[in-house]
C-alpha cells in the first residue's frame, strides 16, 4: 500500500496546485470584468464563464484535498463520544457511504459531460459545456481514490506531504 500512498501524495499535490491556480485565475478575472463594465463602460463576455469554469475546477479538485487532509467540515459531536472501537466502525461506515456517493456522483456527472460534450457556450465558444463540467467526474474519481486509500491505509493527515500547508 506504500506505493499507492506515494501515488496519492503526487495526486494530492497536483490537485492542490491546480485548484490553487484555478482560484488565482478566478479572483484575477472577476475584477477585470468589473473594471471593464463600470470603468470602461463596456462589458466583456468572457470573465464570467472563465470564473465559473475556475470555480468548478477549484471546488471539485479542492474537495479531495480537503478530504485527504482532514480539513473538511464534519460534525463529530456524536462520534467523539463513542468508545474507540465504535469510532473506528463509524469511520469505516462513513467511508463506505462516501464510496457509494462517489460512484453515484461519478456516473451522473459523467453522463452529464457526455450529453453536453458538443454543446458550445455562447460567451466562451472555445469550451463546451461538457468540457466545463469535466472536473466534476474527475474530482469525484480522485475523491474515490482517496477514500479507498483511507479505508486500506488509514488516515493520511499525519503524512508530511499532507501537512505541507500546516493546517493541523
Amino acid at each position: 500500500m506504500t506505493s499507492y500512498c506515494r501515488l496519492m501524495d503526487g495526486l494530492y499535490l497536483l490537485c492542490m496546485v491546480v485548484a490553487g491556480i484555478a482560484l488565482l485565475i478566478m479572483v484575477s478575472v472577476i475584477p477585470v470584468g468589473i473594471f471593464a463594465r463600470y470603468v470602461l463602460d463596456g462589458a466583456l463576455s468572457w470573465p464570467e464563464p472563465v470564473a465559473i469554469v475556475c470555480m468548478i475546477i477549484f471546488t471539485f479538485l479542492g474537495a479531495p484535498v480537503g478530504l485527504r487532509a482532514g480539513t473538511h467540515i464534519c460534525v463529530s459531536m456524536l462520534t467523539d463520544r463513542l468508545p474507540a472501537p465504535l469510532q473506528r466502525g463509524a469511520r469505516i461506515l462513513c467511508d463506505l457511504l462516501m464510496l457509494a456517493f462517489c460512484v453515484m456522483l461519478f456516473q451522473s456527472s459523467f453522463s452529464l459531460c457526455e450529453a453536453m460534450w458538443s454543446q458550445a457556450q455562447a460567451s466562451l465558444p472555445a469550451v463546451t459545456y461538457g468540457q466545463m463540467y469535466l472536473p466534476i467526474p474527475l474530482g469525484t474519481l480522485i475523491t474515490l481514490l482517496f477514500v479507498i486509500e483511507r479505508l486500506f491505509a488509514g488516515e493520511q493527515t499525519a503524512r508530511p506531504v499532507v501537512m505541507l500547508g500546516g493546517t493541523h
